[in-house]
């Protein structure tokens, strides 16, 4: 009895694994995306030498600042988007187990133990009461094999989920990097414009006091002091708003590495305003190295996998269960072969008339495939556009930085003529103040640029897909 239930469930194995092989759906395709040969705003692009100097992970160590890669080392285990974007990964991983358990028979082991009884009576006025037992042991199992495809191509799309899931964190967490770095950069920026304006209203005072003594002496007018007041003022106002947005940028980086801004400070320190040279690379790898095309590209596999799912309720779903056991009164009768019994069966499910859902489904799942497919086109083109918009920018600006240095030190030297002219009585206090405004103003614009000019080549790896750690 045994061997004959044995055999039937092979034969019935057997059977749908062969029409295993029916698999109804399309084959997922990488969709085609416009290409260039290259980088347009490259022309005369000098890359680095070797090509592979940006490290493949920690691209922020090529800015040479110590303090910076101790941050950016924190964004991995205390920034919560990160957190968040990692919890996401390992549902959508365990989603997967899930999916593929789907492939194989669910096995279930039964038992039960029943008492029962019934009451009598008879003529003679007496009564009693039959009791039994029974007891119960089976072992059984549940499969629906996979014979159009609709489970495999479940476990196919949770997969690619999963893998869409990987690079949304690897996007996370190069966005958190990215905006570190920057603020970062800005902080200490700003930073270079309070010392800036530190010994500009050092300048001021002593202008002040050079105004003052004129007019002690009778030699300048009471309006040359009030100018030398005014601009001495306007000086320390900005420097009070610049300790207002340093405040503010130590508080986002506190809140990028995990941290209550109330237990985080950075201190002043030298600013490095090194700019690393990035290699571009061909157009080409970008769709390798950027994980939001990444993403995008494994949500076209996942919405093609559904168009299969839906596909297969066109045809029937098999399910085969078998199960064995044994009932007696008594435990010990239990595993006895008199009282064992068996079971198998194999199933089969057909919607005849839904009123066209089937066919609506299938015409859904191929638009989100078309949707899917668009996304991912705009997301390459988009990439394409930010690579040029910063090389273009890397660009400008570097050829900016030597033209604001030359005006920042004729600027200087400018304001210093000026100066001893005024204390020669040869020109009116106005064009002292005319000659510092602009001074000041041509040396902050210096270390604008030169803050620009890092965040841009972060902006820059980052377009690039932040760093050439290869698509896995």
């Amino acid at each position: 009895m045994r061997l004959s239930l044995t055999t039937h469930i092979l034969a019935v194995a057997a059977f749908a694994s062969l029409a295993g092989g029916c698999a109804v759906g399309p084959e997922y395709k990488r969709p085609s995306a416009a290409t260039p040969g290259a980088y347009k705003e490259a022309q005369g692009w000098v890359p680095a030498v070797p090509a592979d100097s940006l490290d493949r992970g920690s691209w922020w160590t090529l800015f040479d600042d110590p303090m910076l890669n101790e941050l950016a080392s924190r964004i991995e285990v205390s920034n919560q988007n990160v957190a968040a974007a990692t919890a996401a990964y390992a549902q959508a991983r365990a989603l997967v187990r899930e999916q593929r358990a789907s492939l194989f028979p669910v096995v279930t082991l039964n038992g039960g133990a029943n008492r029962s009884g019934s009451g009598t009576g008879s003529t003679s006025g007496t009564s009693g009461t039959r009791t039994g037992s029974n007891y119960q042991l089976s072992i059984g199992g549940t499969w629906e094999p996979d014979v159009w495809g609709r489970l495999g191509r479940a476990v196919d799309s949770a997969s690619a989920s999963a893998q869409a899931s990987a690079a949304d964190l690897a996007a996370a967490r190069l966005s958190a990097q990215g905006e570190l770095a920057v603020n970062y950069f800005s902080l200490r920026q700003t930073d270079a414009q309070q010392a800036l304006l530190g010994s500009t209203i050092a300048g001021y005072r002593r202008t002040l006091q050079i105004t003052q003594n004129r007019y002690a002496a009778g030699i300048a007018a009471k309006v040359d002091v009030l100018q030398a007041q005014t601009q001495l003022a306007n000086a320390q106002a900005e420097e009070v708003g610049l300790a207002r947005q340093r405040a503010q940028l130590e508080h986002a980086i506190a809140v990028l590495v995990g941290q209550a801004p109330g237990d985080f400070s950075l201190a002043s320190a030298p600013w490095k305003a090194a700019v690393p040279e990035v290699p571009v690379g061909v157009p080409s790898t970008l769709l390798q190295r950027r994980p939001d095309i990444a993403s995008a590209e494994r949500r076209v596999a996942v919405a093609n996998e559904q168009i299969g799912i839906a596909q297969s309720a066109y045809y029937p779903s098999l399910s085969l269960n078998a199960s064995t056991g044994s009932s007696a009164s008594s435990v010990a009768d239990l595993f006895g072969a008199s009282s064992s019994f068996w079971s198998i069966g194999l199933s089969a499910a057909q919607a005849i008339f839904n009123a066209g859902a089937t066919s609506a489904r299938v015409s859904g799942a191929q638009a989100a495939h078309e949707q899917a497919v668009a996304r991912y086109r705009q997301t390459v083109l988009t990439a394409f556009q930010d690579v040029e918009d910063q090389l273009a920018a890397t660009r400008v600006l570097a050829q900016q930085l030597e033209l604001r240095r030359q005006a920042s030190q004729a600027a200087d030297e400018a304001e210093a003529q000026v100066l001893n002219r005024y204390r020669a009585g040869q020109v009116s206090y106005t064009d002292v103040v005319t000659a510092q405004a602009t001074a000041l103003t041509a040396r902050r614009a210096l270390v604008q640029l030169q803050a620009d000019r890092q965040t841009t080549s972060v902006a820059l790896i980052q377009s690039l897909g932040g760093g050439w750690r290869n698509a896995q």
